[in-house]
């Protein structure tokens, strides 16, 4: 069992502490779908976030089909380029959305989120394999801070989950 400890309220000095945490609690599991579930729930205990989990991106389907996730029910499916999720993931990049009430083609999973931070997790081919998506219970949550450490968790999922074919088992 790890627990994680964070002693910080400054936004960066948190994530600092907490990606080599996060670093060690995955380290040792091969399987996909257990770390990113581990991963969603240290990220929701150590932030004040409504929502966090993984989509999946089926190439085949031109769908993002949900993951391990926490935080209220979430839509299942998301059209490849629709909503934020699906804008990040056509683009291969990190979206952040102040506001997703005044963003065009927003998808309301849940009526309650009110800013927005995607993040692309990219396979071994530099292809998108998920995304990482945020929500947040008030607008403005996410900034450059957010989208820089977030991108070294994707790294991190990316190196540890695809670079080897001998490690990419689950979800």
């Amino acid at each position: 069992m790890h627990t994680i400890k964070l002693n910080s309220h400054d936004k960066a000095s948190r994530y600092r502490q907490l990606l080599p945490q996060l670093t060690a609690l995955i380290e040792d599991e091969t399987d996909l779908t257990a770390n990113l579930a581990n991963i969603c729930a240290a990220l929701k205990d150590s932030f004040d976030w409504l929502w966090v989990g993984f989509y999946r991106a089926d190439n085949h389907t031109r769908q993002l089909i949900l993951g391990p996730f926490q935080g209220p029910p979430a839509c299942t499916r998301i059209a490849h380029g629709r909503g934020v999720c699906g804008q990040a993931w056509a683009a291969a990049q990190t979206l952040v959305v102040a506001d997703v009430n005044a963003h065009p083609d927003h998808i309301a999973c849940s009526s309650l989120a009110q800013s927005e931070i995607v993040v692309p997790v990219l396979d071994g081919h530099n292809n998108v394999a998920l995304v990482l998506d945020v929500d947040a219970d008030h607008t403005a949550c996410f900034d450059q801070t957010d989208a820089q450490y977030l991108q070294q968790l994707a790294a991190l999922i990316s190196r540890h989950h695809f670079s080897s074919p001998t490690t990419t088992q689950g979800l």
